[in-house]
């Protein structure tokens, strides 16, 4: 972990387009997502139905839930179509030194209870 806060988690350039990786921290299961040319970690699991998001597909800086069609805000976790009506977390992001790093303490949105 860096001194900021941020872990590194990928290559950067490991990913294409439209592509993600799950991956777990702290026993939070989450994912990165690269969508628009920009990577993205949110919650892994839906809010709506506790289904995974890594069965789903992106869609310009949306996740889309495969099992009832929710859309969830790449930036901000929060969902744009229903049924879903609470968010996903996000988090911080950045690319240095050829890697993907993440802050797991600039949490954005609300977990599902």
């Amino acid at each position: 972990m860096g001194e900021d806060g941020y872990i590194a988690i990928a290559e950067a350039g490991e990913l294409q387009a439209n592509e993600m990786k799950a991956f777990e921290q702290d026993g939070k299961r989450l994912l990165l997502v690269y969508a628009d040319g920009d990577y993205f970690v949110v919650d892994e699991m839906c809010s709506h139905e506790d289904y995974s998001l890594a069965l789903g597909c992106i869609k310009g800086r949306r996740i889309k839930c495969s099992l009832h069609g929710s859309y969830f805000d790449l930036d901000t976790g929060e969902p744009d179509e229903e049924p879903a009506d609470q968010p996903i977390c996000s988090y911080g992001v950045k690319v240095a030194e050829g890697k993907v790093w993440f802050n797991p303490a600039s949490r954005r949105g609300t977990a599902p209870s």
